[in-house]
């Protein structure tokens, strides 16, 4: 039931629920709660699969419960990080990311139902990544800001105008869309009957 790696997916949305929190607290300790619990969730993403294939405890709970776990997270923290006040995400880039969540949720669904596994590929993977990075830098910029730390070297290299937040943002953009019609690509079949 609750192995290793499906308590560290359960923990991932313990996480988010307390990244959640910190973030509508705000101010530094707010947001510095939000920036670890993130970064804690983050590694726990990668921690659940890789334990599961490592020790041959890939379960049917860890199959539904991590992808709902990323997404909750990736998610969440889109939503804030493009709240009017935060503004770094615009809210169309955000509902383009929450429409290919949902469109290969459905297409894994379906393909549950008809015997098939649609497992990620490298542009999902990338996507990930470059999302948890963009998260990431947005969160320690807010917090060092917050903080009254703008001078500092680490907010320099995550203020919004650096290029390593854009970066971040736009190719995660770019990589949700080609994983997103990867994704309608390969299980068009799926959708015929």
């Amino acid at each position: 039931m609750l192995n290793l790696p499906n308590s560290l997916t359960v923990s991932r949305l313990i996480l988010t629920a307390i990244f959640v929190i910190g973030f509508t607290i705000a101010g530094p300790v707010g947001y510095g709660i939000a920036l670890v619990t993130f970064i804690l969730a983050a590694i726990t993403d990668f921690l659940d699969g890789y334990l599961a294939r490592k020790l041959n405890l890939v379960t049917s709970l860890g199959k539904l419960l991590d992808p709902i776990a990323d997404k909750v997270l990736t998610a969440s923290a889109f939503i804030f990080l493009s709240a009017q006040d935060q503004g770094f995400c615009p809210t169309w880039v955000v509902v383009v990311i929450l429409a290919r969540e949902f469109l290969v949720t459905g297409l894994r669904q379906i393909a549950v139902e008809k015997g098939r596994v649609i497992a990620a590929d490298w542009s999902g993977k990338w996507k990930t990544g470059f999302q948890i990075g963009f998260c990431i830098t947005a969160l320690i910029w807010l917090f060092l800001q917050a903080l009254g730390q703008e001078e500092f070297f680490l907010a320099i290299l995550a203020h919004p105008t650096f290029w390593i937040m854009p970066t971040f943002l736009w190719l995660s953009l770019a990589l949700t869309v080609v994983s997103g019609i990867q994704y309608a690509w390969n299980g068009r079949d799926l959708l015929q009957n």
